[in-house]
């Protein structure tokens, strides 16, 4: 069977004058672009039955890639109470009650919560364990901040993590303490939540095939085939071997397990997913993280927060170590993905690589397209540091929107002013990408475009004009670009003959609406290998009805 796309606006990312008027799908691949007349020709060669699909003047372009998140993290969330609306601890106290109730918990379970912001609480309060408490003292409970870089615990938690008053506060991490004293209050920040997470994961009880189900779910509605599990381990790796081999994989999935938590030993076990798709899985390196969360103040930076004296946040690692991981991959051949947030961190990342490169004998390291996550502070001279080693700026430009009132606040205007700063990096001609950090926000591709382009927070401030990008390079970020990083640009990430048809449709094209209203741009359909995996409800034509799964 093949299918014709035709009478709508057609974005192929190949060119930005590029219009094509139909595309020609067969077995999963793009086999035709071009006029309608030349697309059927095609068609008609081949001797095969052909549906056509009428878009009805709709948009069809290349579905979108997740350059950073975490796919196996939104799963295990999606279980948890969630708190993102809470506007006071008051809420978040009688959601966590409301969350006991309904799954009739017990002190043989674990009570989690997700997605609170101090920032937007009163007093920018944490709750910490004198809150926690009220909603049991028996039941272990935890509540993650939004961006998973905190928490906080009640006694009943803390006491079977182990964490007491003279558990000390770790490298890289911090254990909030009760004011003077050293009984800890359930704040735990970085490497504090390590105790923690080791006591949830022996705890937490979850259908993770049922969730990673759902959570592929969430992704395919906002129009994303291929999709990362960054900072994975080997337990989630096996979970995603055993999905994939049973056909549960609905994604392509690229995983980059942690080099501080055996990730060569788990690329070396695997050598069969290495850089390549098995059942819809490919592992694509190693992950790092050097640093925290600008909004939650532990992202490292070279000048200190404002109101906050000298403190300027902290390492998770000291130069040796993170040289170390950098050798690793280097000398292993393997790209490797930091987390970095602070520019003090960026020195970090980026004078490490640079001394693992001049150190490797490995004829291929110039080749391995090392990925900066997050670069909410990045600096000119940090980027021009990038292009010399080849290296890819994957930028989380939402935080523009989410918490760019909150950074002016704790970076000062101007530094905050210019966090995300995508149209710099475009202009050094870097491949840049856009990402969501999912769970921490939702896989909205197109919300990203609407940052980037729009550059407004919450409050309706604008942040530093010079750092708005074209709609076309947005669009870059999130299909070819995003490519790109996994070494896909050959198979995905733009609409040409040979290509994976790995498509979306929208109601709108980004191109011609006015900027604003990106993000108001609806994902009618997904097609993951040409088969149609998402419908939205509202859609009004008739898709290839074998090629629709459930929607």
């Amino acid at each position: 069977m093949q299918t014709i796309y035709w009478n709508g606006s057609i974005v192929t990312m190949e060119q930005e004058s590029d219009a094509p008027e139909a595309v020609l799908v067969r077995e999963g691949k793009i086999a035709g672009v071009g006029s309608l007349k030349e697309v059927q020709a095609e068609a008609e060669a081949m001797g095969a039955s052909v549906q056509m699909v009428d878009l009805g003047g709709k948009t069809l372009m290349p579905a979108f890639t997740d350059a950073h998140s975490h796919l196996s993290m939104t799963a295990k969330m999606s279980t948890a109470a969630d708190l993102s609306s809470c506007e006071s601890l008051e809420e978040i106290i009688e959601t966590l009650k409301q969350y006991k109730l309904e799954h009739q918990l017990t002190k043989e379970d674990v009570l989690y919560g997700n997605g609170y912001d101090h920032n937007f609480l009163p007093g920018e309060q944490h709750p910490t364990k004198e809150y926690l408490n009220q909603v049991s003292e028996e039941i272990p409970i935890y509540v993650a901040h939004v961006s998973g870089h905190m928490g906080c615990a009640n006694d009943a938690a803390l006491k079977q993590a182990g964490i007491t008053k003279d558990t000390k506060d770790p490298d890289g991490g911090v254990i909030g303490r009760v004011a003077g004293s050293m009984e800890p209050n359930g704040y735990l920040e970085e490497a504090g939540m390590i105790g923690m997470q080791e006591f949830l994961g022996l705890r937490m009880k979850i259908d993770m095939d049922q969730a990673i189900h759902d959570a592929q779910k969430l992704y395919l509605q906002y129009g994303v085939t291929t999709v990362q599990d960054g900072a994975t381990d080997e337990s989630i790796i096996e979970l995603f071997k055993q999905m994939g081999e049973k056909g549960n994989l609905s994604v392509d999935v690229v995983a980059y397990p942690l080099l501080v938590y055996q990730g060569q030993e788990v690329l070396n076990k695997n050598p069969d997913y290495v850089g390549t798709y098995r059942n819809h899985l490919k592992l694509g390196g190693y992950k790092a993280i050097l640093d925290g969360s600008p909004q939650g103040k532990s992202a490292w930076l070279t000048k200190p927060y404002e109101e906050s004296g000298d403190y300027c946040g902290y390492p998770w690692f000291q130069d040796e170590e993170v040289l170390a991981f950098m050798k690793t991959a280097v000398d292993d051949n393997r790209q490797i993905l930091v987390h970095c947030n602070g520019d003090a961190a960026m020195d970090q990342y980026l004078r490490c690589y640079r001394q693992a490169l001049e150190e490797s004998t490995n004829p291929e390291k110039d080749k391995l397209r090392p990925v900066m996550i997050h670069c909410q502070t990045i600096r000119d001279d940090q980027l021009d540091q990038m292009v010399a080693l080849h290296m890819i700026p994957s930028i989380f430009v939402g935080h523009v929107y989410y918490w760019g009132d909150v950074h002016q606040k704790n970076l000062g205007e101007e530094r905050g002013k210019r966090i995300s700063p995508c149209e710099s990096a475009f202009k050094k001609g870097l491949c840049v990408n856009f990402h969501q950090d999912t769970p921490v926000t939702k896989p909205d591709m197109l919300h990203s475009v609407w940052c980037a382009v729009n550059r407004v927070t919450r409050n309706g401030s604008l942040l530093d004009p010079q750092q708005v990008c074209s709609v076309y390079d947005a669009l870059k970020a999130v299909t070819i670009h995003a490519a790109y990083a996994y070494y896909e640009e050959d198979s995905k990430g733009s609409i040409r003959e040979g290509k994976v048809a790995d498509l979306v449709i929208l109601d709108q094209n980004p191109l011609t609406v006015e900027p604003m209203k990106i993000r108001d741009i609806r994902v009618l359909a997904t097609i993951k290998d040409g088969k149609t995996v998402y419908t939205c409800a509202e859609s009004f034509w008739k898709l290839p009805e074998e090629a629709q799964s459930e929607s």
